[in-house]
């Protein structure tokens, strides 16, 4: 066995999901020695014969407790690594870093009442993880999610979502989550339809939900797209929020993901 597999173990798919012909969903069996903090990601490999290991990064979608890795993928049609993972079925062998990654989880952020999750495509995913913690119920009074896609059809994981607000480890909280969709390109009833950062800045957000967005009540993280997650970020720091940082914790956390 080669020396760098100590940093890696061999992970077989247990499920997976085709939710578009560009959007997938895998789950794969665990280590139980991994262990991660909601929000962070995972750096998953494939060893191609006569070039070697490619590694991607992927957020974890699968709650700290569940006894496999799930995580949600887009195909980029082009790229090296996605479309060989999409080619893969329940079976098949995925390698998985033993380390996991990254800062944005919601215990960076100081108290506040409000916690917004804004989400465009696959960054949906450490949300869902980010949600399947008691802790998170119980510190916030709501919860807003906002999930922005294209088409209607990428609206992934509705029924999770749904889920969510009658598990049982926190039924009682439930009703905090408010659950916004979003598409831009066709018309959804029920769906908003324009970019967050313009609902930002036009109140269309606060609208929707009744609650008033403010430095002072509101923390607020952002993942997806990198055009989109820099826009929010500006439209945010016009409205007067900072970014968190391990050393000056604040009301903002942002990691570009798609």
């Amino acid at each position: 066995m080669p020396a760098s597999a100590e940093k890696f173990t061999a992970e077989r798919i247990l499920w997976k999901q085709c939710w578009t012909d560009r959007l997938i969903s895998l789950r794969l069996s665990s280590d139980p020695a991994f262990r991660f903090i909601p929000g962070q990601f995972a750096r998953l490999g494939l060893q191609i014969p006569g070039t070697g290991f490619i590694w991607r990064a992927y957020s974890i979608v699968s709650a700290s407790w569940d006894e496999y890795l799930e995580f949600y993928s887009i195909v980029v049609p082009e790229g090296e690594f996605s479309p060989r993972l999409a080619r893969l079925e329940v079976g098949d062998e995925v390698l998985v870093d033993k380390t996991p990654h990254g800062f944005f989880t919601a215990d960076r952020f100081p108290d506040g009442e409000d916690l917004w999750l804004l989400a465009t495509g696959t960054a949906l995913g450490p949300y869902l993880s980010i949600l399947h913690e008691a802790a998170v119920w119980q510190r916030f009074r709501h919860i807003v999610l906002v999930h922005s896609v294209r088409e209607a059809v990428e609206l992934s994981y509705q029924p999770e979502i749904a889920a969510l607000r009658r598990h049982p480890l926190w039924a009682e909280h439930g009703h905090k989550l408010q659950y916004l969709p979003v598409v831009t390109r066709e018309t959804v009833p029920g769906a908003l339809s324009a970019r967050i950062p313009a609902m930002l800045q036009d109140g269309t957000l606060e609208r929707a939900t009744g609650l008033t967005l403010s430095p002072e009540r509101s923390r607020i993280m952002i993942c997806g797209s990198p055009q989109m997650v820099t826009d929010t970020h500006h439209q945010l720091k016009s409205m007067g929020y900072q970014l968190s940082r391990l050393s000056a914790p604040a009301q903002l956390a942002l990691e570009n993901g798609w």
